[in-house]
């Protein structure tokens, strides 16, 4: 018995091993105050002041009773929805005809998607008005070409225009995962179809596609939860009638001066958006993704 004590005792002057963690964890509390200090101040204090600012008497009640608040959300939902879908089909087109079919400048088309990620969203949708705005360059050919002073493109001011900008700019955000992940596909499993007899769009439904779920997942979310907070372009293009939750926020807070109830509109805004980021999350995590 003696000796069985003896040996579990540990040696003079040896520390045991699971204590090295315990003396460490000071050391990263302390390298991690500053970054959560810096996220306090800058994120999740002014949250507070908006939550805070949201939960006024009555102020739920008004906004949630309010057709201007049900007409902006359903608006919202509708908008991001069918940007995303258009988004989807889109890019996973575009991806694939640049990372599979060979043709002058397709190197440089790939890399000129990061620029494009870059630009601003009202850059945009300046763009597609010098385009297709009501003085822009198509109504201007048409004019010259008939003689009628009205042209025919007026969607811009309309939600079609809306969806049309939003498709146009966050295409690239779905093309990007996607080249990323043909980059790493095998040939081989492609010449072995094409070898076996496969047509090119059995091809891409049996081999490519499931290939590119998780890169259209984490596109697709990552757009869905912009569309909902996108503001330029719906401001830039003017369309009438056309309020989103963001633009319901700037007109409560800038045009009426009623901050209660664009802290409200504000809150359901980010809750929406982290709601997605949760359910992307679990789906994700569920497909193995």
């Amino acid at each position: 018995m003696a000796e069985g004590l003896i040996e579990r005792r540990p040696a003079p002057g040896i520390v045991p091993a699971r204590s090295a963690p315990a003396e460490r964890m000071p050391a990263k509390a302390l390298r991690a105050l500053p970054p959560v200090a810096v996220l306090a101040v800058v994120f999740l204090y002014p949250l507070a002041l908006v939550v805070q600012e949201s939960l006024a008497p009555g102020a739920y009640a008004e906004v949630f009773s309010s057709a201007s608040f049900r007409d902006a959300l359903v608006t919202t939902v509708w908008l991001a929805v069918a940007s995303t879908a258009g988004c989807l089909a889109l890019g996973f087109v575009l991806a694939l005809v640049i990372a599979f079919v060979p043709f002058p400048g397709g190197k440089a088309v790939s890399k000129s998607i990061d620029v494009f990620l870059s630009f601003p969203s009202f850059l945009i949708t300046l763009a597609l008005l010098f385009l297709y705005g009501t003085v822009g360059m198509a109504n201007g050919i048409w004019t010259d070409v008939t003689g009628d002073p009205a042209g025919p493109f007026r969607f811009l001011s309309t939600p079609w225009g809306v969806l049309l900008a939003e498709i146009t700019y966050f295409t690239p955000f779905v093309m990007r995962p996607l080249l990323a992940a043909f980059s790493q596909m095998e040939t081989a499993q492609l010449e072995v179809a094409s070898s076996l007899g496969a047509r090119p769009l059995r091809i891409v439904r049996q081999v490519i596609l499931p290939e590119a779920l998780p890169a259209l997942a984490a596109g697709g979310s990552l757009v869905l939860v912009m569309c909902l907070n996108e503001f330029g372009i719906v401001l830039f293009t003017g369309a009438k009638g056309v309020t989103t939750l963001p633009m319901l926020v700037y007109g409560k807070a800038i045009l009426e001066s009623d901050y209660a109830a664009a802290c409200v509109v504000a809150v359901v805004n980010v809750a929406l958006s982290v709601g997605l980021y949760v359910l992307y999350r679990g789906v994700s995590r569920r497909a193995g993704a």
